[in-house]
């Protein structure tokens, strides 16, 4: 499989609904990124530490370590990647993050959340 160029923005999305997860990678798929899926946190703490990611979609209710506790790892643990946050609740319980993509969400949705996260990233 070819590499992605280096300039390509990388995606970790984290999300154990399989039709979410799948949603999400062909949306940003079709923006032009490169997208890892995982389904747990502890999954999405082994990607980041093994590559670097421009953004981290964070879907809140996850087994585990849930969304909340992820959230805050990440940002401790690797400040430059942007966080945003998917949830089915209502987006005033959202933790602090870089963007908001409450469920149900839309392609155009997934592009806002790249253009307001991710400066290099182009239409």
């Amino acid at each position: 499989m070819e590499r992605p160029a280096v300039d390509t923005v990388r995606i970790l999305v984290v999300e154990d609904s399989e039709d979410q997860a799948g949603l999400l990678r062909r949306y940003f798929e079709k923006a032009g990124c490169d997208v890892t899926v995982v389904s747990s946190a502890e999954d999405a703490v082994r990607a980041y530490e093994q590559e670097h990611h421009d953004l981290a979609v964070i879907d809140l209710q996850l087994p585990g370590m849930d969304g909340w506790q992820l959230a805050s790892k990440l940002k401790s643990e690797r400040p430059a990647c942007a966080v945003a946050i998917t949830s089915v609740l209502d987006a005033s319980d959202f933790p602090i993050a870089d963007a908001a993509l409450p469920k149900p969400f839309t392609a155009a949705q997934v592009r806002d959340v790249l253009v307001s996260t991710v400066p290099r990233w182009s239409a």
